[in-house]
């Protein structure tokens, strides 16, 4: 079977043979009474990779918008939340909304909009809500301008950028497509500034169920003592935490190269699927979803896919109907790459009427 449904892009597994051992899986208290060193250091490593002064990691991504938005509404704040958000951090701030935090959602990726918007808010501090890759999109948060309407009105722009983390970078070019070093959307826009937060799983691009938090270390001492999670919640386990520790280290010593990978990975399926005239969205990300006609059944392509050993992802687009996309990953090759289109190829008929 060919799997195509993975989003382990970069094709890090961390099995345990490649870890540094632990002498203890938990310290069995909240993290606000203790934490490992390692756990410690590996923040600052992962804040510096991404361009922020401090971070902390969280057990997940869920955790850390749900208790971040929580810290920050201690005092009077309002959300403006791009439409496009996932939902995970959507699920936050609509928690904090629902106890009377200001929410107000703004049209996808659309600064306009939102400065529209911030130009009518209250006294609370606006905290600007956004993706920083849309994946399965040509289209893509403009953050260099919600960065500067937050800085204009005196607030801060969260990113979520769990799809971003580690794959791209600063400086692209022809060598290097991503760009370099994997630290994420402020790399890749070249933005600074105490006024921007990151928040990010590290399940995509690394590899690892963690997420880090990183920002000005003003506010990371204040989520530290403020932080529900923290004072009810384990730190994250020494399991989590050396994987973190692998990827960092696989990303310094081979990242530039499984990047370059996964870039030729989606050319080549790009051009695969051209050559069939069949286009896709996403742009140079590997995530890639067919732009199939209205009359397509997609769900009976995907099952004709998987009957022939390919395993794509089904899933629902904004309004509702079924997608497909194919996820890349840095470990296919040319061969795969080619026997997936010639399947999709040989399947399409029985599912696919010209648009």
């Amino acid at each position: 079977m060919l799997d195509f449904a993975s989003s382990l892009y970069l094709g890090l597994r961390h099995g345990s043979r490649s870890l540094e051992p632990w002498e203890a899986l938990s310290l069995g208290c909240p993290a606000a009474l203790r934490e490992p060193v390692e756990a410690l250091s590996t923040a600052r490593e992962l804040a510096t990779l991404v361009g922020c002064a401090a971070g902390t990691l969280l057990p997940s991504s869920f955790h850390l918008f749900w208790d971040l938005l929580g810290v920050l509404s201690r005092e009077p704040i309002e959300i403006f939340m791009d439409a496009s958000t996932y939902p995970i951090a959507r699920w936050g701030a609509e928690h904090w909304a629902a106890k009377g935090v200001p929410l107000q959602t703004f049209a996808r990726h659309d600064a306009a909009c939102l400065a529209q918007l911030l130009g009518r808010r209250g006294s609370g501090r606006p905290v600007v809500l956004s993706d920083g890759v849309c994946p399965g999109s040509n289209s893509q948060p403009p953050l260099a301008a919600y960065a500067a309407l937050a800085r204009r009105h005196g607030g801060c722009l969260l990113i979520d950028d769990t799809q971003g983390l580690g794959i791209y970078g600063h400086h692209p070019s022809p060598a290097a497509a991503y760009g370099l070093d994997g630290g994420g959307s402020l790399q890749r826009h070249g933005l600074a500034g105490d006024h921007l937060i990151v928040g990010a799983s590290l399940a995509k691009g690394f590899g690892v169920p963690v997420a880090l938090l990183a920002g000005e270390a003003a506010l990371l001492r204040r989520f530290a003592r403020d932080s529900a999670s923290r004072e009810h919640m384990s730190p994250p386990s020494m399991a989590v935490i050396r994987a973190a520790q692998h990827a960092l280290a696989v990303n310094r010593d081979d990242g530039e190269c499984l990047r370059l990978r996964l870039w030729r990975a989606v050319r080549r399926l790009r051009a695969g699927l051209g050559a069939l005239d069949i286009a896709t969205r996403g742009g140079d990300f590997p995530v890639q979803t067919l732009l199939a006609p209205p009359s397509t059944d997609v769900r009976q392509l995907h099952t004709h896919l998987l009957q022939a050993g390919v395993r794509t992802v089904l899933h629902r687009d904004r309004g509702g109907g079924a997608q497909l996309s194919f996820l890349l990953r840095a470990e296919h090759d040319a061969t795969q790459i080619d026997h997936a289109v010639a399947q999709l190829a040989q399947v399409r008929h029985a599912a696919w009427e010209p648009a």
